[in-house]
């Protein structure tokens, strides 16, 4: 009887250790954590003042950081330098000018989304994304340096929501995807919105 409460006891508190040691390493895995990124955008704009433009294929690259707060819940902060805005047959209208052109429109983009993980290395994020323009002009010919047209007409300052779903291996390894919905203006008093989806890879450290 003796044997068999030990054996009982000894049972239970291997369980219990077996159990606190998977805890910690799921917990240990997710540390804070420094990485890079980029991948592709496809951009456009909404909105009842501007009409169906093509998007314009550009790129976003730069830096991020993940802080986890939980098992399962980690605050991603980061900084993107990202091409946007779109391509179309203009005749005047919010911009001018005639024929088929590229109206570009890149911001330093700084997205602070809340990371959720469903599963090891499968996570879904959303947050605010908070973006500075750094440059804006419309180019004729994307494919050489003439045809350019400086513009300063969107405002400085956009605000958007971000959301999409990441996997990560657990060499740090990640591929992403994510839709970005501008919430204000790009131009006072206008119906247009930035419209923003991207594709990217990278890698944290």
């Amino acid at each position: 009887m003796k044997l068999l409460k030990l054996i009982t006891a000894g049972s239970i508190l291997l369980t219990a250790m077996t159990a606190n040691a998977q805890e910690a390493d799921n917990t240990t895995s997710r540390q804070p954590s420094l990485g890079v990124k980029g991948g592709v955008n496809f951009a456009t704009v909404t909105g009842d003042d501007f009409d169906s433009p093509d998007s314009r294929t550009s790129f976003h690259v730069g830096l991020v950081g993940e802080l986890p707060l939980a098992d399962i819940l980690s605050l991603q902060v980061e900084a993107l330098y990202s091409g946007q805005g779109f391509k179309s047959d203009i005749d005047g209208g919010l911009i001018g000018g005639d024929g088929k052109v590229e109206y570009q429109l890149d911001y330093i983009n700084v997205p602070v989304l809340a990371k959720i993980y469903a599963t090891r290395g499968l996570s879904f994020e959303v947050g605010p994304q908070f973006s500075f323009k750094v440059n804006e002009e419309i180019d004729s010919d994307a494919n050489d340096d003439g045809g350019d047209l400086d513009l300063n007409e969107a405002k400085d300052f956009d605000f958007g929501i971000a959301g999409g779903i990441t996997f990560q291996t657990d060499m740090g390894l990640f591929a992403t995807g994510r839709y970005i919905y501008g919430v204000t203006e790009i131009v006072e008093d206008t119906d247009v919105k930035n419209s923003v989806f991207q594709i990217g890879i990278g890698y944290k450290f």
